[in-house]
């Protein structure tokens, strides 16, 4: 079971490692919560505590409502990350939380706090145009059939009137901050970069992927798994092993 970081309700650790010599930050895709992660700290090596984050809207904090801004978020977020960030660190993202992880970084960065490396998963790089129609403020049916495409909410959830009631507005939320989101020029991150997709993820090319070697001018590297836009569930013995390499690469 994972556990409130004594330091806010921003962040879940799986495992509490007051010793370890890495923290690794995992932000959520669209819809998601800390318990993506809860399996991830068995799964890396004992040095590397895993601090899975909780946004507003969901899981532990379903009582709060969602944000929507996608700047607002990261710089509440970054207030909340602070304390723990009295050792190294790295970033993960998946899909939305790519792009969280990519404008967490930049705003760190500017603070004088520096990534080990950031990992952006499943998500084209933050300055090319989104290929996808909007799906936000799609009727109910129209909006269900985009979810279940993406293959990332368990059907159980979606089939269940009551959950699908709660889960909804934050995947709409969510999206819609997505939508919404305008990459903003800077100078590219001195944290390498590791871009990760599925080889089956029809939303995502490797193209778009090896363009987030612009955001970088540390290194960078593309890594690609078998399965679909959620990979990170079916390839995940495969996609700890990377993450650790990469980490002992600093």
């Amino acid at each position: 079971m994972m556990s409130f970081n004594h330091h806010n309700r921003w962040i879940m650790t799986p495992r509490a490692n007051g010793a370890a010599r890495l923290r690794l930050f995992c932000l959520p895709h669209a819809g998601g919560g800390a318990s993506t992660y809860h399996t991830w700290a068995g799964l890396l090596p004992p040095d590397v505590e895993v601090c899975a984050v909780q946004l507003p809207g969901r899981e532990t904090r379903i009582s709060e409502p969602p944000m929507t801004d996608l700047p607002s978020l990261v710089e509440a977020l970054a207030g909340a990350l602070l304390p723990c960030l009295d050792r190294p660190f790295a970033l993960f993202g998946h899909s939305m939380g790519a792009l969280l992880g990519f404008e967490l970084a930049r705003v760190l960065e500017a603070q004088g706090l520096r990534a080990e490396r950031l990992f952006v998963s499943a998500h084209r790089a933050p300055h090319l145009p989104d290929r996808d129609e909007p799906i936000s403020t799609l009727p109910e049916p129209d909006f269900l059939n985009e979810i279940r495409r993406l293959n990332g909410t368990p059907p159980e959830v979606l089939a269940d009137d009551e959950l699908r009631a709660l889960v909804l507005p934050v995947l709409r939320a969510d999206f819609a901050m997505i939508e919404a989101y305008t990459y903003r020029e800077g100078e590219p991150l001195s944290s390498p970069i590791t871009a990760l997709g599925g080889l089956a993820d029809g939303s995502v090319t490797r193209e778009e992927l090896e363009a987030w070697g612009a955001h970088t001018r540390a290194g960078f590297v593309v890594r690609m798994f078998p399965g679909d836009h959620f990979y990170i569930q079916s390839a995940r013995p495969l996609l700890m092993q990377i993450i650790a390499r990469e980490l002992l690469l600093g």
